[in-house]
């Protein structure tokens, strides 16, 4: 392909991804708007005006974030682009680095100046969703102090993770031959699968401890009614932990984290704070559910076969010189253009894998559903309910949302559809 067709179908692809998130945006805050004094009637015996209105408000002004950084996004990726960023950073970090320490090295450098620029660039909307938006309806709990901690921390844990794994898949690029079964693309799939699955054991002992303390469940009466729930569904688990997530936010949760005998099961303290035991019991049932289905497994391998298409993708984009002329980037004649080719590739890929949003929110949906009916079957009904009824109210999750905004981005069931769905109790 010649570069002005790269580069038609990448400006197709960015502006009408962009102009389908606006119109999505503008649908939902419309219809938020519209029923914001009204509670749906198959609310009105449990949830207050005020907490309806709180509700629309926050989803209101979480929407219009999102089009301000959708719209600085775009402008972003364009600078980065088509308008020479990519191209500039890449000179500069290839003319300074590469004669004097290396290809590998030039490669590594290019991917963390990046990756460093594009951090620093989103700082202030990061501060201003947590510090503005998050702070004032009331769920933030972080100090600036806080907040700059994660930051060190969590630049220091990318670092130490993806160097390596970056280098690893720089140097499958550059060694592989020309036979298929020699293809980079592939055997760096081999690495990144083999990654992630040791990252899903080490992440429970090893990392997320460095942000939120876990603590054993005390609680002897709710321990108890939780393994014989786990017991009856036939699922084994290292513990049972409690993590202090109000440190930082005042919404709640539940989930499972790890892989094997490495499994644990991570309450928020938001959450035993606000749900009774019957109602914690019916969250980890609808939990339990999606343990049941497989869905965590199919969700891994979804996740595995697109990542294998991508690198085959990648595989022959990197061969195509048009690939990146015609997106702004002049290609190395004496160095390799492997990161290069990696920085373009995840800058390209977003504005086309957004059409795919609808047919992962409906299969995501899809899983809540199930999750939920298998709740019901191993919990009270009644329970689970309430618990998803207190925490629609504590989230501040809008009870009318736009029916199509929901079907393109919703990974949940909006509440209404959710309880509709539950089965009733004899």
């Amino acid at each position: 392909m010649s570069a002005s067709s790269f580069t038609i179908l990448f400006l197709a692809a960015v502006l009408s991804s962009f102009a389908a998130r606006l119109w999505l945006a503008s649908r939902q805050m419309r219809h938020v708007a519209l029923h914001r004094g009204q509670v749906p009637a198959a609310f009105a015996a449990t949830v207050t005006t005020e907490a309806h209105r709180r509700a629309a408000d926050y989803t209101l002004a979480q929407v219009r974030f999102g089009t301000l950084s959708t719209a600085f996004g775009t402008a972003l990726l364009l600078g980065w682009t088509l308008l020479g960023g990519l191209d500039a950073l890449n000179t500069l970090v290839r003319d300074f680095v590469q004669p004097r320490f290396g290809n590998m090295v030039y490669q590594l450098a290019l991917l963390t100046a990046f990756g460093f620029i594009g951090a620093v660039i989103e700082l202030p909307l990061n501060w201003f969703e947590t510090f503005r938006i998050e702070q004032r309806f009331g769920f933030n709990r972080m100090s600036p102090a806080l907040w700059v901690a994660d930051l060190a921390k969590g630049t220091l844990v990318s670092l130490v993770i993806g160097l390596p794994l970056a280098a690893l898949i720089l140097w499958i690029m550059g060694s592989s031959g020309s036979h298929w079964w020699q293809a980079w693309w592939f055997w760096a799939w081999v690495a990144w699968v083999g990654f992630n699955l040791v990252l899903l054991v080490l992440y429970p002992t090893v990392i997320a401890p460095m942000f939120n303390k876990f603590e054993p469940l005390t609680d002897k009466t709710l321990s108890d009614r939780v393994r014989a729930l786990m017991q009856r569904c036939g699922f084994a688990a290292k513990g049972l932990f409690v993590m202090d997530g109000s440190r930082r936010s005042a919404h709640a949760n539940a989930y499972f984290t790890g892989l094997g005998a490495a499994k644990r099961v991570v309450f928020f303290d938001t959450l035993l704070s606000r749900l009774t035991p019957g109602e914690v019991e019916a969250v980890l049932a609808h939990e339990l559910g999606h343990f049941k289905h497989r869905h965590v497994g199919k969700r891994m391998v979804g996740i595995f076969a697109l990542s294998l298409a991508g690198l085959a993708l990648l595989g022959w984009l990197a061969a195509q010189g048009g690939f990146f002329a015609g997106l702004g980037v002049a290609p190395n004649l004496a160095a390799p253009n492997d990161a290069l080719a990696l920085v373009l590739f995840a800058l390209a890929l977003p504005p086309v894998t957004f059409f795919v949003t609808p047919l992962m929110a409906q299969l995501s949906r899809r899983h809540e559903f199930q999750a939920d009916a298998y709740a019901c079957t191993q919990a009270d009904g009644r329970d689970l309910a309430r618990a998803l009824l207190k925490l629609h109210e504590d989230n501040a999750s809008t009870l009318t949302p736009d029916p199509v905004y929901v079907r393109f981005y919703y990974s949940h069931p909006p509440a209404s559809e959710r309880l509709a769905a539950l089965p009733t109790p004899a």
